[in-house]
């Protein structure tokens, strides 16, 4: 008989539930089995507060249930948003999320990567911008937002898609000249195919357009210099602007206020990414879905079979009104 003392086993939740080992087996690892069994063993671990020893388990398998997650940072909001929700995704398959934060550093990304390995980690997620990241073959790696080599899967929201709807909308909006404020990375990566689809959608409805690129890093007073540049008698010469991310937008939006210009009266403003603040948007915007994001990234991780992953995951976006925008009704 066990001691009151001793950690109830898998074997004692067996016994409590009346099923066999291995059915306690299969609830506790997430394997399908009958709705009936997996509540009597989820009864029975509840009443014998049994819980699972990962690290024997780890031993027997030969993994550490350890993935790491390559992120700028988490201050950011859809960095923070991204990090929420793979640690979500991760927790559902029984597995523990170690969190690097690299804060923009190229070489600091390429120490976590090396830091992961040694610390036996059964795969890494990154979100990264060093352009000469060394991936070690064999090892299990999803990247967000960019392609970095073969038999690595990248992982991003359709990017051009949301860059043609967000031209489509502030035409379908009235707008008739508008502007697009990009800041980002000279990399070649899923988020400057906004560009190129914010492009397309002006072409395509006959809008009129103006760009105005930063490299990050680079000082954000030129966007007020650039909208400065386009006031005539009092009169903003944009009636709609396209901002790359949220963030950008937010900025943007304190600029034109501070212009003495309203949003979304004198001119109307649309985002990227689906930030938002106590459940409401902080602009109107085109957003990332990071539930499926984050999920799909641990999906390709775990995935076994290795040769089967796709290089690209492209996942859809949407429109939400945020009140930047004028919405009919």
């Amino acid at each position: 008989m066990r001691e009151k003392s001793q950690a109830p086993t898998m074997k004692d939740v067996a016994r409590e539930a009346g099923v066999a080992l291995g059915t306690v087996s299969k609830v506790v690892n997430g394997l399908p089995v009958g709705d009936a069994y997996r509540i009597r063993v989820e009864e029975a671990i509840k009443k014998l507060n049994y819980h699972v020893n990962s690290y024997a388990q780890g031993l027997k398998a030969d993994r550490t249930y350890t993935a790491a997650l390559l992120i700028p940072n988490t201050y950011t909001p859809f960095f923070a948003d991204l990090v929420h929700h793979i640690n979500l995704a991760l927790l559902r398959r029984n597995y523990r999320m170690l969190l690097c934060c690299t804060d923009f550093d190229l070489n600091l990304e390429q120490e976590y990567v090396r830091m992961a390995r040694q610390n036996k980690v059964d795969g890494i997620i990154g979100l990264t911008y060093n352009p000469n990241l060394s991936i070690e073959e064999n090892t299990p790696f999803v990247s967000i937002d960019r392609a970095i080599g073969p038999g690595i899967p990248c992982v991003a929201s359709d990017n051009f898609a949301g860059g043609q709807l967000a031209a489509e909308k502030l035409f379908d909006l009235g707008c008739r000249h508008v502007a697009f404020l990009r800041t980002g990375s000279s990399l070649t990566n899923e988020p400057n195919k906004r560009k190129a689809g914010f492009e397309n959608g002006c072409l395509a409805r006959g809008l009129s357009y103006e760009m105005k690129i930063l490299n990050d890093g680079d000082s954000y007073d030129e966007f007020e210099r650039f909208l400065r540049e386009h006031i005539t008698d009092g009169r903003l010469l944009f009636d709609g602007i396209f901002c790359v991310t949220d963030t950008l937008a937010h900025t943007v939006i304190r600029m034109l206020k501070g212009l003495r210009f309203r949003v979304p009266k004198d001119v109307q403003v649309i985002g990227f990414d689906g930030v938002r603040y106590f459940d409401e948007y902080v602009c109107s915007t085109i957003v990332q879905p990071v539930p499926e994001i984050a999920q799909m990234c641990v999906d390709l991780l775990l995935q076994e079979n290795m040769p089967a992953k796709p290089p690209l995951v492209c996942l859809p976006v949407s429109y939400a009104a945020g009140g930047t925008t004028r919405e009919e009704g």
